[in-house]
């Protein structure tokens, strides 16, 4: 399996006890495939409740977690500028996250499907 980036809401999912979050997560930390950027930290963080504190950094910890580098925000600035130009606008964070799974040959687990317009980075799973 190609390692994946957990985009922020599988990982609430798997957090709130999605059985179908936890199973594709537990696959991929038992293949060393689990991965999460650090905008996803900090959105985990943004949103916990505060009975989830030790939960969230337990996943954390699980994860390898991808740090945002300057090739990474140059690519986002790219890929922004050219799905703007096609008349599709995103956030700032999916445009950093899909620059990481690029660049890191990840694949995006993700619901949110709308948020990243390059099909091709998602994990056909979800």
């Amino acid at each position: 399996m190609q390692s994946v980036l957990i985009d922020t809401d599988i990982a609430i999912d798997y957090l709130r006890g999605s059985r179908e979050a936890a199973r594709l997560i537990e696959q991929l930390w038992n293949d060393n495939m689990a991965s999460l950027s650090i905008l996803s930290v900090y959105e985990l963080y943004a949103g916990m409740r505060a009975t989830e504190n030790d939960d969230t950094e337990n996943f954390i910890n699980a994860c390898n977690i991808e740090q945002i580098t300057m090739h990474i925000a140059k690519k986002a600035g790219d890929m922004y500028r050219l799905w703007r130009g096609k008349g599709v606008t995103i956030t700032s964070i999916d445009c950093l996250i899909a620059a990481t799974a690029v660049l890191k040959k990840h694949k995006i687990a993700t619901k949110n499907k709308g948020h990243y317009p390059e099909k091709g980075l998602l994990l056909a799973r979800f």
